[in-house]
Formats: C-alpha cells, sequence, structure tokens
C-alpha cells in the first residue's frame, strides 16, 4: 500500500551488476529509523541464535518495538534476513572502491585496495556470511540472492578487466567474464576458509598474495619492489 512503509517485494533484482531488494521505504524519519533499528536487531538475532532459532518476538525485543511495528515494515523472518543481506550486500561492495582501475591509477595498487576492503569487510561480517551459506542451502531465496551477489562483484570485475584490456594492460585473450568468476570466486572461497572455517592464514598476507595472483592472472606488469607478497615476521618461541 503507497504510503504504508511496508515493503513493496522481497525478491532480489539486479540493476548494473548490483542486488537489491525492491521495497518501498518508510515515508517519515520515525519510521525509517524504527525500520533501521529493526534491521540492526535481526542482525543481532540472526548472528547469536542462527537462522532457524531467531524468532521474531526476539528481533522486536532487542529492537524495543512492538510486534505490530514489525509488520509494517516486514512480512516475516526470510524478508527482514533479506534486508539485512542488503545492507551487508553494500559495505562489501565497497562503494568507494568499486573500480579495480582508473585511467590515472596503478591498477595493481587498486586491486590491492579492492581485494583488502573486500576482505576487511568480510572480515566484519564474517557470522553473517556463515548464516547466508548456511541457509542458501534451504531457501530458494536465499540462494538465489547468493547467485545473484556473486554475479555482481564478477560483473563489476569484468568491467574493469574490459578497461585494462582496453589500456593494453591486460592480457587481450582472456575473457573478462570468465576471467571475473574464476578471481571473484578464488578471493570469495578463501575469505571463508580464513574468517569463517578458520584457515591460519594472516590477513595482511592473504591481501598481497590474491593481489599478486590478480595481476600474474591478467599478465599485469608487477613492479620489481611489489614482486613479492609482503610477509610478516615469523613469531619468536620461548625457549
Amino acid at each position: 500500500m503507497p504510503g504504508s512503509g511496508r515493503t513493496s517485494s522481497v525478491k532480489a533484482s539486479e540493476s548494473n551488476g548490483e542486488v537489491t531488494v525492491v521495497r518501498e521505504p518508510p515515508r517519515t524519519a520515525r519510521g525509517a529509523r524504527t525500520r533501521a533499528a529493526l534491521v540492526t536487531a535481526a542482525r543481532t538475532v540472526f548472528e547469536r541464535d542462527g537462522y532457524l532459532n531467531a524468532r521474531l518476538t526476539d528481533i522486536t525485543a532487542e529492537a524495543n518495538c512492538s510486534t505490530g511495528s514489525f509488520y509494517t515494515y516486514f512480512t516475516n523472518k526470510e524478508e527482514i534476513f533479506a534486508a539485512v543481506l542488503e545492507e551487508a550486500q553494500e559495505e562489501m561492495l565497497h562503494p568507494h572502491v568499486r573500480e579495480v582501475a582508473g585511467d590515472d591509477e596503478d591498477p595493481i595498487a587498486l586491486i590491492e585496495a579492492s581485494n583488502r576492503a573486500y576482505l576487511d569487510a568480510y572480515r566484519r561480517q564474517a557470522k553473517l556470511m556463515k548464516l547466508l551459506e548456511q541457509v542458501a542451502t534451504i531457501d530458494d531465496s536465499v540462494r538465489d540472492f547468493r547467485r545473484r551477489r556473486s554475479a555482481a562483484f564478477a560483473k563489476r570485475n569484468a568491467r574493469s578487466i574490459r578497461d585494462l584490456q582496453a589500456r593494453g594492460l591486460a592480457d587481450p585473450d582472456l575473457d573478462p567474464e570468465i576471467t571475473a568468476r574464476a578471481l571473484s570466486g578464488m578471493v570469495g572461497r578463501l575469505a571463508n576458509a580464513v574468517y569463517v572455517l578458520g584457515d591460519p592464514i594472516d590477513h595482511e598476507e592473504l591481501v598481497q598474495t590474491l593481489t599478486r595472483l590478480w595481476a600474474n592472472a591478467l599478465r599485469l606488469e608487477i613492479p620489481a619492489a611489489a614482486a613479492k607478497p609482503k610477509r610478516r615476521p615469523a613469531k619468536k618461541t620461548a625457549a
């Protein structure tokens, strides 16, 4: 209903390679604050209790609002989970590092900045990313969101690879779409292994190694000073 603040659709839509949840925003500042509080509370409850055990009453209690207020903005648990994922999606697409290369920028430095921003965000969002992987196996809409999310990263990176090829910097024989999917998948799966599954890889070494793998895959010229990934000194053991 127009003006009610209720979500108009819970389905993910794709525009310019980005994933969004189509909804009708609250008309008032108070409504916007209430909705934001519910999304924040939902994330807390989902991360604390898990998706299956999370209850709407726990979410409204955490947000300090009534059950009636919840239904003004969301229809069910699935819908507010989609809103939580959407918010996380915006951070992980790191809008300040949208492209890995620009006309006047060092492409390897910007690949590093992009990888670092993504991995920093993944580390902060590790609990939610774990939930996303789990819920995607039991919920078709979340599985579709996950697929669209992956496509959004791949499409963004494919645009950047085409730009590098047009500038004569990247291997012109590479298919940008397939290359982007392969490299994005590499970064995403390693992030999951380290920050969700707990593989013991140092954060800085991960950033540097993934950046070098990106550069090598695209056949970018790596400056001599950056030819080897930076390593942290080994920790000394007590005698």
